[in-house]
């Protein structure tokens, strides 16, 4: 019987101990889970689509897209229009679209010529969202980038405190339907007009996204008004051609710049003065962002509208600004 005892014994030990294992086992199992978080497969494959693919701006913005594919274990690719040509673009979208990539994150040219296309990628089944450049009649799932309105809004406060809400001021955007070009100086127009009525818009001038033709219409400018106190440049390449010729018409200390975005000649330019303020960017949240919104929507982890062309209710993400000016450059500069 005492021997009979002891070998119940023994398996009520076993199982005891098999039973605490396994429960272990499967908190751990748990908990590895937990932490390991989203992950989806590498053969996912998400696009990112810009145009004038070579310029440096897109570097953080793709950054940002590359870090989010790392934590969650996916695969990206980055296609480009290589000019600033609008039938470019919607050439390379639709070569991406034929290859039904898992979502695409586009940057667009034009404020609706890519409509119809960015219609054929949903309709195959292929999310889309929009960063830095929106299509506000498309029918993409979300923007995700700057509130450029908004921005223009800031440039406009900025540089009335500059010239003590009194002057004459001019603008250099880029006229060309990029719907953050039309927001940015609508923003700026609307708070001078509305807010600063001692302040005058003599001049909105098409910079074309060029250095060199930014700082001939700013010479032009100031030929027609000597006395103009401020610029606001709605676009990178803009911004050095107006310092530049403020430089050469030795009117740096005259007119007061406010330009856009943080590329290394800028920067240069408000360290030493010549441009008063540049507006940076969350161009990395802009790429991380966008990844993370394709992938929920791919794994139905956001819940969409059943018809995906009531787009007015859709969430959009405003990555927000700073004012760059010579108190805070330095933190701008790559490092």
């Amino acid at each position: 019987m005492k021997k009979l005892l002891f070998v119940y014994g023994l398996l009520m030990v076993a199982f005891l101990i098999y039973l605490i294992d396994f429960q272990s086992r499967e908190a751990n199992a748990s908990l590895e889970e937990k932490s390991k978080g989203l992950h989806g497969d590498i053969d996912e494959k998400y696009v990112m689509v810009t145009f004038q693919a070579g310029a440096d701006y897109w570097k953080n913005i793709l950054k940002g897209f590359e870090d989010a594919s790392q934590a969650l274990n996916v695969s990206v690719e980055y296609r480009g229009a290589a000019q600033y040509d609008v039938k470019e673009q919607i050439t390379v979208l639709e070569q991406v679209i034929a290859k039904k990539p898992s979502g695409i994150a586009i940057s667009a040219i034009h404020s609706d010529a890519l409509d119809v296309t960015i219609y054929k990628a949903i309709d195959a089944g292929v999310p889309v969202v929009l960063f830095d450049s929106d299509a506000p009649k498309s029918n993409a799932y979300s923007y995700i980038g700057t509130n450029n309105y908004n921005a223009g809004v800031t440039a406009a406060h900025e540089i009335s405190d500059m010239l003590n809400n009194n002057g004459k001021v001019a603008v250099i955007t880029l006229s060309n339907n990029q719907q953050n070009q039309i927001d940015r100086l609508k923003g700026f127009q609307e708070t001078i007009e509305g807010q600063y009525p001692d302040i005058k818009v003599v001049a909105i001038k098409n910079g074309k996204g060029n250095q060199l033709v930014s700082k001939q219409a700013v010479i032009d400018i100031l030929k027609q008004h000597p006395d103009l106190k401020g610029i606001f440049v709605t676009e990178a390449s803009g911004g050095v051609g107006v310092g530049e010729a403020a430089i050469l018409l030795n009117k740096v200390h005259q007119v007061k710049i406010i330009a856009f975005d943080t590329d290394k000649q800028t920067l240069d330019m408000v360290k030493d003065g010549t441009i008063a303020a540049t507006l940076a960017q969350g161009t990395w949240n802009m790429g991380y962002w966008s990844l993370q919104y394709l992938f929920h929507v791919r794994h139905d982890l956001i819940k969409l509208p059943n018809d995906p062309y009531t787009h007015d209710i859709l969430p959009k993400m405003d990555t927000g600004i700073t004012v760059v000016s010579r108190k805070n450059v330095e933190n701008y500069y790559a490092k």
